[in-house]
């Protein structure tokens, strides 16, 4: 009796290697490999979806803020309310507003936005124009809304960046003509810089104009157009302000030239800043100790915050701020890298620089590099508009990197059976035994 669990060879010639056959039974069914299941969205939870390095990132330094926001408002608020965590308390619900506004932004799909461009950009034109009207004035300039609660100013910088993706990345060619290119983006441009610039606020204008460039030169403008049009545009703002078109622009730049020869003679916040930094020394004076908030500081929560950094937790702790907004900017240009699309590189990009420039702005005035320009520092400063604004846009390049992320889940991948096969596995042809005898006596010798 034939055992049929034993392979059988047939020995059709002595030089031709043997050939397992199996046997296959009526009921018998193909050996197939087990398929693993590809992870997904759903699978893996939405929160494990979220970028993690962006929100490490994001929570150090959310978490200096709070520490620093404390030591510098505790003995206002005890001054001024009787109750020294009145303005900590703001601070958290300013934080707790803006995480969920950024947590809403990484849900919704980015690509929404770009249909909403126009309209978000008529609006924030709109809210420019009314603070100029019905603002509040302060110190001689008119910022805010709502009692100072709505600075349109920081929803332009965040707005001019979202348009501004929607925009080139619908150009393409047509970045380089000067017809449809150029001349377009310098009138938005523009008009937005323009109505920032009359409230006035210079710092918020120069971000708006810095950080428009550096995504137009992105999207692939011509160097020499870029190049011509900042010359322009930054020649025409000193003569504005050397004519006396903002007063309080022109002393900022006299004391900064007499500052850079002779350090006296610079602005009172940046020799205070300079005196905290010399305080801390390398390891600070201790968290809360810090002497100038209570003297020269103009600020401390705000504007003048990171000088606060440098003299309680020293160079190092100033140098870790840094780091931490080095790592974002290498974060949010990876995110872009690896966008599925032109809008989403472009709107990830655009809102990194933007970070980046309004950091640089406030820590190079703190260090005595530039004039002072009012620049918070952004995730750090005290603020509400600032903070839920800022939040908000780490929230949209979250979403960017969930879609890339989630496309690539989908794209369609070799199954693990055929891997198996390629890998030199059983073979994918089963065959009964008459099969087997007929292929092999196809390949026999001649006069066998």
């Amino acid at each position: 009796m034939t055992d049929h669990t034993t392979p059988h060879f047939i020995d059709q010639d002595a030089d031709t290697p043997m050939e397992p056959v199996i046997r296959a039974t009526p009921r018998s069914t193909p050996k197939v490999a087990p398929v693993e299941p590809v992870p997904t969205e759903t699978r893996r939870g939405w929160w494990a979806s979220l970028d993690t390095y962006m929100l490490i990132v994001i929570g150090s330094l959310l978490a200096i803020s709070l520490l620093m926001v404390y030591s510098t408002t505790f003995d206002w608020s005890y001054l001024v309310y009787g109750d020294e965590l009145v303005k900590f308390t703001e601070h958290m619900r300013n934080i707790g507003i803006g995480l969920l506004v950024m947590l809403l932004m990484a849900f919704i799909n980015y690509r929404l936005w770009r249909r909403l461009a126009v309209l978000m950009l008529l609006v924030t034109i709109g809210t420019l124009i009314a603070v100029l009207q019905f603002g509040d004035d302060t110190f001689g300039a008119r910022r805010a809304l709502i009692n100072g609660s709505l600075q349109p100013g920081e929803l332009a910088e965040y707005v001019i960046v979202i348009y501004m993706a929607a925009w080139l990345s619908s150009r393409r060619t047509q970045i380089r003509s000067i017809t449809y290119g150029l001349l377009p983006f310098a009138v938005l441009v523009g008009i937005v810089g323009g109505l920032v610039m009359l409230q006035p606020d210079l710092s918020t204008a120069a971000t708006i104009f810095v950080v428009s460039g550096i995504m137009f030169f992105l999207a692939g403008a011509d160097i020499i157009q870029l190049l011509v049009m900042g010359t322009t545009i930054a020649g025409a703002g000193i003569v504005w302000i050397t004519n006396g078109g903002v007063g309080y622009a022109q002393d900022r730049i006299q004391s900064f030239i007499s500052g850079s020869s002779d350090v006296t003679q610079a602005s009172y916040q940046v020799q205070a800043a300079i005196q905290a930094f010399i305080s801390g020394g390398w390891t600070g004076r201790g968290l809360g100790q810090s002497l100038q908030k209570f003297q020269n500081l103009p600020a401390p929560h705000t504007d003048s915050i990171f000088a606060v950094i440098g003299e309680e937790l020293g160079v190092l702790g100033a140098a870790l701020v840094i780091a931490l907004y080095i790592a974002l900017v290498i974060r949010g240009l990876q995110i872009a890298r690896r966008s599925p699309d032109s809008f989403g590189a472009l709107l990830a990009s655009g809102i990194t620089i933007w970070i980046a420039v309004k950091a640089l702005l406030n820590i190079a005035v703190m260090t005595g590099v530039m004039p002072p320009t009012g620049a918070t520092l952004p995730f750090i400063s005290f603020g509400g508009s600032s903070m839920v604004v800022l939040l908000s846009g780490v929230g949209m390049m979250l979403s960017v990197a969930r879609q890339a992320q989630q496309q690539k889940l989908k794209r369609p991948e070799r199954s693990t059976v055929s891997a198996y096969y390629d890998r030199g596995g059983w073979d994918r042809r089963p065959r009964v035994s008459g099969a087997g005898n007929r292929r092999s006596s196809r390949h026999t010798a001649p006069g066998n």
